[in-house]
């Protein structure tokens, strides 16, 4: 793996794109580097000369994105930038491979069943995977469904488990509380976290940040939440990167519901002109193919 070949991965393809972006990839080539000697593997692939796509494997039981288990390799993310051209196939294969080596029972991944282009089920199936189980945290977004496959080595492999959420929301008295979901393995959610970290700094003591690092095994098997955003303990998000603006919005409104409720507000909250809801809910192997 040259320096390219690195910041093609960390910047999860965008490269040159913004220094938001950059320094994310900083931040997650630290990362991944440091989990090598755990057994997360990179594999990126070429066509034509040159970067098409690439992948992670990790041993279950170090990755932050679920799901849980044991004696399983995952496959949390693969990126093809175009299809058609076996680079996906390219790219399980040397997952395999690599669980030859590491001699895992089992391939794991989380696919979706929506016509989105993210880890579609479908692709994975057609690659010999099977549906083991639906991760129940994500049991809410039927159009975004997702479902647990796998790919047995062992006829002694443990199905593993989906992530179901433990949230409990703790109120402190008179501060909008933001509980932050988020590991640097997820590039979406390593840039969104730290969005959420200098809006929160915008409002000083009026916001209490609690952050959950599914770097941390432990943190995410409590919790078992790899990715999220809850203020005053309901859940924002927009799929992508939050927003500033929007996260900026939700904290407001999450005020001017805690002003009007320390006023007795007995108005519903549809009719409140301060409680009124806004739209802020919204280790490396290089290969040719």
């Amino acid at each position: 793996m040259d320096a390219t070949d690195e910041y093609f991965v960390g910047t999860c393809t965008h490269m040159d794109e913004s220094d938001e972006i950059d320094s994310c990839a900083r931040r997650r080539l630290v990362w991944l580097r440091g989990m090598h000697e755990k057994g997360l593997r990179v594999k990126v692939a070429t066509l034509d000369g040159e970067r098409a796509g690439f992948l992670y494997a990790i041993p279950i039981e170090f990755c932050p994105w679920g799901p849980l288990g044991h004696d399983l390799l995952v496959i949390p993310c693969l990126y093809v930038l175009n299809n058609g051209h076996g680079v996906g196939k390219a790219l399980i294969t040397a997952a395999e491979e690599e669980a030859r080596r590491q001699s895992p029972k089992a391939v794991v991944t989380i696919g979706y069943r929506h016509d989105f282009w993210f880890m579609p089920a479908s692709f994975f199936e057609t690659n010999g995977f099977s549906e083991c189980e639906q991760p129940g945290q994500y049991r809410s977004h039927a159009r975004d469904r997702a479902v647990l496959l796998w790919k047995v080595c062992d006829e002694h492999a443990e199905a593993p488990v989906g992530l179901r959420s433990n949230y409990k929301f703790r109120p402190i008295a008179g501060k909008v509380v933001i509980d932050l979901f988020w590991s640097t393995f997820c590039q979406t959610s390593d840039i969104e976290a730290q969005r959420v970290r200098e809006v929160a700094a915008e409002f000083g003591d009026s916001v209490a940040l609690t952050e959950y690092c599914g770097n941390d095994r432990a943190v995410l098997s409590r919790h078992q939440i790899s990715r999220g955003i809850f203020i005053n303990g309901r859940e924002i998000g927009w799929g992508y990167e939050a927003p500033k603006d929007g996260v900026r919005e939700a904290i407001v409104q999450a005020l001017r519901r805690w002003e009007c409720d320390s006023k007795s507000c007995s108005s519903p909250a549809s009719l409140c002109p301060e409680c009124a809801p806004t739209s802020a809910s919204g280790s490396w192997t290089h290969f040719r193919v």
